[in-house]
This record gives structure tokens, sequence and C-alpha cells, in this order.
């Protein structure tokens, strides 16, 4: 190998180098800002195991008090089992306080973790009590749970149901599953039970054990007219939304060359001195060679000289 072939050997592998440096450079940059924040998204649960929005008349019917309670209504993360409520009315009974609802138990449970949003209810034997009827109760069942669980990229659920037996106005009723059923009660009122209530969509799911529209006219205890709703074992849930995942740096294909042409990378700085090619002044790599050779046949031919001169001019000295 001369020493051009030497020079432009290196030339062309810093030349590579570099361009390898420099076209890595772009896929290192790459995988460190694709980076994703990893915070998800909260859910949303509640509970509740009754609720209720009555309108109570007195006798004059100039008068509407309003009856709106809830017992262990609940948001996540909570969870509550009072098992008794009772309310106060002005001009009902005096002011006394009565009896909404009594069971063995009422628990109602929301719990909300990163990919999982649920809420749950659970009420056996139960009796509800309206104002003006203090010896009647509304309705009273055996057991009735609720349930709606959002799990993170899940199809929300919605379950509810009424087991056993179900008394309304004092009354034993049969319920239809998912309809409407009206319990109709002489001198007393109506009742209209929807019995368990679903819903879902993509992110949320709410389930409803019974829900009861009451229409009563007691003329008890000062109380002429109840109207209004009331809701036994409602659950609710709304989907967290699940972490993005942080995306791997990417790899090259191993069918891909890197190397760049070498005309696509141009070197910084001053220009390098360009190498001489003796070819371009006439000489080559033999031209020392021949230079040295030349001398030595210069230096014989000119001692051979001396002696021929030396030798004639001993011969005529002796003629």
């Amino acid at each position: 190998m001369n020493g051009h072939s030497f020079r432009m050997s290196a030339r062309r592998c810093a030349t590579v180098a570099a361009a390898t440096v420099l076209a890595a450079g772009p896929v290192t940059l790459a995988g460190a800002g694709a980076a994703h924040a990893t915070g998800g998204q909260d859910g949303r649960a509640g509970a509740s195991v009754l609720r209720t929005g009555l309108d109570v008349s007195l006798l004059n019917k100039t008068v509407h008090v309003p009856l709106a309670v809830s017992l262990n209504e609940v948001e996540a993360p909570q969870s509550a089992q009072q098992t008794a409520l009772t309310a106060r009315l002005d001009g009902v009974d005096g002011g006394k306080p009565f009896s909404v609802l009594r069971a063995d138990v009422a628990k109602a449970d929301a719990t909300v973790s990163a990919d999982k949003a649920e809420g749950t209810v659970e009420l056996a034997h139960a009796r509800i009590h309206v104002p003006g009827l203090p010896l009647l109760s509304l309705i009273e069942v055996d057991q009735v749970t609720a349930k709606a669980t959002c799990e993170a990229d899940e199809a929300p659920v919605a379950s509810s149901n009424v087991l056993g037996a179900v008394t309304v106005l004092g009354k034993k009723v049969t319920l239809t599953s998912g309809g409407t059923t009206d319990v109709q009660v002489p001198g007393v009122g109506e009742v209209r039970l929807d019995l368990s209530k679903r819903e879902t969509t993509s992110g949320t799911a709410a389930a409803t054990a019974l829900e009861l529209k009451v229409s009563v006219n007691p003329l008890k205890l000062n109380v002429a007219e109840v109207e209004g709703t009331v809701t036994l074992a409602g659950a609710t849930c709304e989907s967290p939304v699940a972490a993005p995942e942080k995306p791997s740096a990417p790899q090259a294909d191993p069918g891909t060359d890197l190397k760049p042409q070498e005309a696509d990378v141009k070197p910084q700085g001053a220009p390098a001195a360009k190498p001489v090619n003796l070819a371009e002044t006439g000489g080559s790599s033999l031209t020392p060679y021949l230079a040295g050779g030349s001398a030595v046949l210069l230096a014989l031919g000119g001692g051979a000289v001396a002696l021929a001169r030396k030798r004639k001019s001993r011969s005529q000295s002796q003629g």
C-alpha cells in the first residue's frame, strides 16, 4: 500500500466514523424526548342506602314541608354502616322525631384505585316510614343489593337484586323483574315500584335496587298528603383512565444499512494539505532507486577513466 492509498483509507475511515456519530445522534434524542407522563386520571364511585325526595302537605294544604334525607350516602373512598335514620318536620306530630328507616344491615361502600372504581350497597330486613303513617310501613324488604363496577379499559358493569319478600303499605307484593309494579290501598294511597334499574355507558355505570314513586294521603298527625320518590340501594361509578405506557426507544432495523455515503458528510475546519503524488511531477516510486544506481555507475566510470589514464602515462614513460 503506497502513502497515497494509506492516507485515503484513513480519510475514508474518519469520514465514515463521523457520519455514524451524526446518524446515531438523532436516534438518541428521539428516544429521550418520547417519554410521556405516567399519571392516570382517578375514577369515581358513590353509594347510598336510602335517599328520599318527598313533599309533605299539612291538613290545611297551604304548607308544604320537604323531606329530603339520606342514609349512608358516601363517595369514594368512604364507607358507612349506620342502620337507623330519623327526621323531624315542623307541623308533623308536634315536631317530634319519627323513624324514616330501620334495618338490621345497612352498608354502603365506595372505593377507587388506580385501575378500578366500585360502589356497593347492602340492605337487609329494612322498614321505611313516611310522615302520617307511624304504624304502617311504606315498604318492608328482606334484602336488597346494588353494585356498580368500572375498571380501566373494561366495560362498566351494573347489577342489583331484591331478594325475599316485599310488603308495600301492609300488602305483600310480587315484583316484576326489570318492570313496574303498582300497589293501591284504598284510603291510604298508591305506590309505584320500579325494580332493578341499571344503566351503563362506555365509562360509567349506575344501579338502583328499588325506586318508589309515592302518593299517599294518611290524614293523620296533621298530614294530608305525601308525594315524591324514595330510592333504595343505589350505586354509581366512573372508570379511571389508565396511565399511558412509556414507549421504548426505537431500534434500528437490522436490514437497514446506517452507513451514509461519503459525499453526504463534509468535514469542518481548514482544508487538509493535499498529498503530493510523485506521478504528477514526472517521477515515480522507483525514482530514488534509479538515482542511487546512477550515482554508483557514475563513480565506477570515473574510477575506470582515472585508472586508464594512469596506465597510459606509465607505458609512455617506459618507452
